[in-house]
């Protein structure tokens, strides 16, 4: 089968590289996935440059992506051969599972129901959907699992809502009943509409608090932040008392500084978001509410719901790290030529 492998530390172009490796056997507890569509993160990018330290082993990259059940190891109950599946977290702590190769194999609590949708929003949800679900289930008076009406009542507010976290909260909040308010540049205010949010604010503005506060008077319930430190000061001029922030990212490297008066006053919650370290229990609800938002149609993709795709073969995974590297608006994945099966 063809893999995508990287042995060193570099750019995209200079270290991954294709190869042919052994269709690998499952183990008890894990499946064997078809890979159809590999989907990539900034965190696969930044894995393969070293920025998170650790000895460089052989890895395939790609921790997201999308398939087919093709074998399936002992133990595992609930999954057969020929289900149409996503996984997510593929690669962590199993550097040879990445999903950019034909096949791979996964722990099964890592591998979820696709059902009839596209292989395309499979390789597409995976870390940011499972981020967004963790981000809007963190509140101390809020719900632990998303469904219809589980938010009702709620506002949120989506910092960055034309990123593919930002995306997958604005429907995901919207699927639970929440009132939805993104704050985007302004290039980026369609991909925002067609993702669904009630209220789009552009945060270059002014008097963008004030008008975040004309929708929610009261001051929002829950921030999903991908900008810490630049937000911050907006953030407080809109968050209700006992609100939370729940911070998954700090774009553009801003310091954070925490304005303890005003924090106080708010009795303000902040819950700083990774899924790698979490326990199974909590990835695996999340994974199954992701699920049933894919079978009710919520986290659809592409131009038409703001979340534009580029789309590259297998062979050009260095293509793709290097758009997602350079900021590329929306989801990249790389796809096999090959529609049946290789061994």
């Amino acid at each position: 089968m063809r893999s995508i492998v990287f042995d060193q530390l570099g750019a995209a172009d200079s270290v991954l590289r294709l190869v042919e490796r052994e269709v690998p056997e499952p183990a008890a507890g894990e499946v064997r996935i078809r890979v159809v569509v590999s989907g990539m993160n900034p965190t696969d990018w930044k894995a393969r440059t070293g920025l998170y330290g650790g000895e460089v082993v052989e890895s395939v990259p790609n921790q997201d992506g999308s398939g087919v059940v093709d074998a399936v190891g002992e133990g595992v109950d609930g999954l057969a051969v020929g289900d149409r599946v996503w996984t997510s977290l593929a690669a962590y702590q199993r550097p040879s599972s990445g999903t950019a190769q034909e096949y791979t194999t996964v722990p099964a609590e890592r591998v979820f129901p696709l059902g009839d949708a596209s292989f395309e929003v499979g390789a597409s949800v995976g870390i940011p959907a499972i981020t967004a679900h963790r981000a809007l289930t963190v509140a101390e008076d809020g719900p632990r699992r998303l469904s219809p009406g589980a938010l009702d009542g709620k506002i949120v507010l989506v910092a960055g809502g034309a990123g593919a976290v930002g995306h997958a909260a604005i429907q995901l909040a919207r699927w639970a009943g929440a009132t939805v308010i993104t704050t985007v540049s302004p290039g980026k205010i369609g991909l925002a509409e067609a993702a669904g949010a009630h209220h789009i604010v552009n945060y270059r503005e002014d008097d963008a608090a004030e008008q975040i506060r004309s929708f929610a008077p009261d001051g929002v319930d829950l921030i999903v932040e991908v900008a810490a430190g630049a937000n911050n000061a907006l953030d407080l001029a809109v968050l209700r008392l006992r609100g939370t922030i729940a911070i998954y990212a700090n774009d553009g490297n801003q310091p954070f500084e925490l304005d303890i008066r005003a924090n106080m006053g708010l009795n303000a919650r902040y819950q700083f978001v990774l899924l790698y370290p979490l326990p199974t229990e909590i990835l695996r609800a999340a994974g199954d509410d992701v699920s049933a938002a894919i079978a009710a149609g919520v986290l659809a993709i592409g131009d038409e719901a703001g979340l534009p795709l580029h789309r590259f073969p297998l062979a050009e995974t260095a293509a793709a790290h290097q758009a997602v590297e350079a900021g590329a608006t929306g989801r990249c994945s790389s796809r096999s030529r090959r529609a049946e099966p290789v061994r």
